[in-house]
């Protein structure tokens, strides 16, 4: 797929704003494009032509971005659909939420064309997963995907199905997952670093330290921009962090590298 071949649906209030993305997308060859002011008519648009991506202000008229792109995952015909913000919010409290959906990108305002690019081919990315694997026998193995955030799971375990692995345990934080690997093996570990009862950084410490399966890949996908916890983190042994919101490339890569090390 190509970018002239993406039908993106943009949701955006202010005039001005618009104009410029608009100009963007024709330049970069994208004909198709349906512009909205409010989440609530660009809702009903999406549910009459599912569109191949949404571009997305934060702060919209009827309700925050982040609701628009949580009621796109609520909705079986809508979730799979690469939402990419456009925001000057830096604030980590009110972007997370957009992180943890299982947003494409966030592209910072004030940003270029070549970064709007960037951000429609990571959704061409998603909407055309390719094999990552070549020497490995994806179906036969068994990964653990730890993350207190429903719908991160969902949008990482559909991206892993994508990519052909079928067994995939689910825990809710770092404590359920030591359960869950005491008595089932497995090939690699995908966490989060922020949880409840057990986070990220004391889950790697535990695998590296107590567990039974202390070589087991770990890939950590996080939203956490802390230099000093990261570092910390990276001493515990994980095997490689991953920044949400994620490339599906990337992913594919790092998860690749990982089980054939």
């Amino acid at each position: 797929m190509s970018l002239g071949d993406l039908q993106v649906l943009l949701v955006e209030p202010s005039h001005m704003q618009a104009q410029l993305v608009l100009r963007m997308l024709a330049h970069l060859g994208v004909s198709r494009v349906q512009h909205y002011e409010r989440a609530g008519e660009a809702l009903a648009a999406m549910r009459e032509t599912r569109p191949g991506a949404v571009i997305s202000s934060l702060y919209l008229p009827d309700m925050a971005g982040t609701e628009l792109v949580t009621a796109m995952r609520h909705d079986e015909e809508l979730e799979r659909v690469p939402f990419i913000l456009i925001s000057s919010e830096t604030r980590p409290q009110v972007l997370d939420p957009i992180r943890q959906s299982g947003a494409c990108c966030i592209v910072a305002k004030p940003f270029t064309e070549a970064q709007l690019a960037r951000a429609l081919h990571a959704a061409i990315d998603l909407l055309t997963p390719e094999e990552a694997f070549d020497a490995v026998e994806v179906e036969h193995l068994r990964v653990l995907l730890v993350d207190d955030s429903y719908a991160s799971r969902r949008h990482i375990r559909r991206l892993l199905e994508e990519m052909g692995l079928e067994e995939i345990i689910e825990a809710e934080n770092g404590r359920e997952a030591v359960t869950k690997l005491a008595d089932t093996m497995v090939d690699l570990v995908l966490t989060d670093y922020n949880m409840p009862e057990m986070d990220g950084q004391a889950l790697v410490e535990y695998i590296r330290t107590q567990s039974w399966q202390g070589s087991v890949p770990i890939l950590m996908i996080t939203s956490e921009h802390d230099q000093g916890r990261l570092a910390a983190v990276e001493k515990a042994g994980v095997s490689a962090i991953c920044d949400k919101p994620f490339e599906a490339r990337n992913i594919r890569q790092l998860i690749a590298q990982s089980l054939c090390a």
